[in-house]
């Protein structure tokens, strides 16, 4: 094909590929009239494969973070009683102090259960149970320790390997009420700290993770404009932070430091309950409900779900019809330079003629290595040469050439 008609085929400066071209043909533009709807549908298909790419990569981040959802934990509180006076009319003919049968007695029951999300999160099979929810536990009873000789003070602290359970139960001697204070420490994961002020007031935290706290105070600091322009890494603190933090301004980095200096533990939960001994007229139980955050299994299945669907069956769909789009412009291309051909030739033959010549002679330099001198010294040293098939020939087209005088001889 003519040097010269590929040539004018090319643009003077191509543009750069990106990555969401992918194998998105291009140079069909000027081919036919449709050409500008096949460009608005390779804009449109260039806008989409960016659109995904962004989304599957926010769900790869999210995956790598934890993903929290807010749930009720509903705790129950309850007791009973044994060897009372109403209920053992002749308990001092029947007392046991070896085993402990026949004296009075109550059994305060703690339990808890996680409420359900939803029909669509509901998973019985992988439910957690109460005690893993906690960090600690601490009841505490006002009996009179000078009639019993047992702790006021009942606490219980998880450790690594431990059994997660439902519930817990406390037994103590007593034919007297009391009132028992219940004292949760939750587990949190990422921990909670509690913001004391005044910088719970400026960012309005009360408690929060320590990556969500400093987020809310660059949030701050952001909506009020304290980044410094000419020092984009230096903040320079309002009076009220400045007041907080007692400095006027500090480098960003140095500000995770400043806010460890406001965070403490966050508060336990604290429940009250009446451990009645008299004969009740209903069953005394409460239920307290908790907000506790736990990970969003179901959210993580839907997205691991979303990127497995589109990365087997529909990205092998995609790469097919690719292919077939590349080959097609491909085609239509080859077509269209087989037209200009004809055209060029049916407008002026002869000038046709001598430029496709001109080209065909220029390839067969630049395939031969030939430097513009004519045949190469190191081929005339070589009688092989002289026994090619076209050698022949030439010598037949230059012997009537210049029998017909068209050729001058030297």
């Amino acid at each position: 094909m003519s040097n010269a008609v590929n040539e004018a085929a090319v643009p003077p400066k191509l543009k750069r590929r990106k990555l969401v071209d992918r194998t998105l043909p291009t140079g069909l533009d000027d081919v036919a009239e449709e050409s500008a709807l096949y460009h608005e549908l390779q804009e449109m298909e260039r806008g989409l494969d960016w659109t995904i790419s962004r989304k599957r990569m926010e769900i790869q981040e999210a995956l790598g973070r934890p993903v929290k959802i807010r749930r009720k934990l509903r705790v129950f509180i309850s007791h009973s009683m044994s060897g009372q006076a109403w209920q053992e009319p002749t308990a001092n003919d029947g007392l046991n102090f070896e085993t402990g049968e026949g004296i009075p007695a109550w059994t305060l029951r703690i339990e808890g259960r996680l409420l359900d999300g939803g029909p669509q999160r509901l998973n019985k099979g992988t439910q957690r149970k109460f005690s893993s929810f906690l960090k600690s536990m601490i009841v505490e009873v006002d009996q009179d320790p000078s009639l019993y000789n047992e702790s006021n003070i009942i606490e219980w602290h998880r450790f690594p390997n431990q059994s997660p359970q439902d519930g817990f139960e406390i037994k103590r001697r007593g034919d007297m009420s009391v009132k028992a204070r219940i004292i949760l420490h939750l587990e949190h994961f990422p921990e909670h700290f509690k913001v004391v002020n005044p910088l719970a007031d400026i960012i309005s935290v009360k408690e929060e993770t320590r990556v969500g706290i400093i987020a809310a105070l660059w949030n701050y600091i952001k909506m009020n404009g304290l980044q410094d322009k000419a020092h984009p890494t230096l903040v320079k603190f309002d009076p009220r932070l400045a007041q907080a933090f007692q400095i006027a301004e500090v480098p960003f980095n140095n500000i995770p430091e400043l806010v460890n200096r406001f965070l403490m533990p966050a508060d336990p939960v604290i429940l009250h309950h009446i451990i009645s001994v008299e004969q009740p007229i209903a069953p005394n139980m409460q239920a307290f409900d908790i907000d506790v955050d736990m990970d969003d299994v179901f959210l993580k299945q839907k997205m691991n779900q979303a990127l497995l669907s589109y990365s087997s069956e529909a990205q092998a769909t995609i790469s097919t019809l690719d292919d077939e789009m590349a080959q097609a412009a491909q085609s239509i291309r080859n077509s269209k330079l087989k037209r200009d051909f004809l055209t060029s030739f049916a407008e002026d033959p002869q000038k046709f003629i001598q430029t496709w010549i001109a080209s065909q002679s220029r390839d067969l330099e630049v395939i031969l290595g030939d430097d513009g001198r004519g045949v190469r010294d190191e081929d005339l040293r070589r009688s092989d040469f002289f026994r090619l098939p076209w050698v022949k020939e030439a010598v037949q087209v230059y012997e009537g050439l210049r029998s017909s005088g068209a050729l001058k001889a030297r």
